[in-house]
């Protein structure tokens, strides 16, 4: 990749800004709380992001809500299918959930039963494969060919990123 090309693909704030544009109908403003006990002994002014708060229990769903919104209308409809060992997972179903289309979400066969069962309360069709990420990768992308859904990776997209970077705003 040239240099261009990386300068093309770095997630710029205006792409932050947009997700966040995207997703104001629907995230959750969730708070920042003080740390002073922490914050004491490390001699600074502590914040934590509460975003267990957010919909879908993390800040996953940010990125997930944002990929899908940019996807179109006819493709969205089609499905999602994400590898996830659970907060992914949970992000990618709330997003389907809202737009009314299927997801997927192939989970390891070790998943707690919390991540799992917060993922099919949210409507989505769980498919257990191996134990490491590449295996969940791997059946995720041949879901996805298999059944025409389109794969919502993690963390390896630019619209993913831009959606979980919100909550620095």
């Amino acid at each position: 990749m040239t240099a261009t090309e990386t300068e093309r693909s770095l997630v710029t704030i205006d792409d932050i800004r947009a997700a966040a544009r995207a997703l104001e109908p629907v995230a959750v403003k969730t708070p920042l709380l003080p740390d002073d006990v922490l914050g004491q002994r490390l001699g600074i002014e502590l914040w934590h992001k509460a975003e267990m708060l957010q919909r879908g229990g993390s800040f996953k769903f940010r990125g997930a809500y944002n990929y899908l919104s940019g996807l179109d209308p006819a493709v969205r409809a089609r499905g999602v299918v994400a590898p996830s060992s659970g907060n992914h997972g949970q992000g990618v179903a709330m997003a389907a959930r809202i737009y009314g289309v299927p997801a997927t979400v192939v989970m390891p066969t070790n998943v707690t039963s919390a991540k799992r069962a917060g993922a099919e309360r949210l409507g989505a069709k769980i498919v257990l494969a191996g134990t490491t990420t590449q295996e969940r990768a791997e059946k995720a992308r041949e879901i996805s060919e298999a059944e025409g859904l389109t794969l919502v990776h993690p963390y390896d997209d630019p619209r993913i990123i831009a959606g979980q970077g919100t909550v620095g705003l």
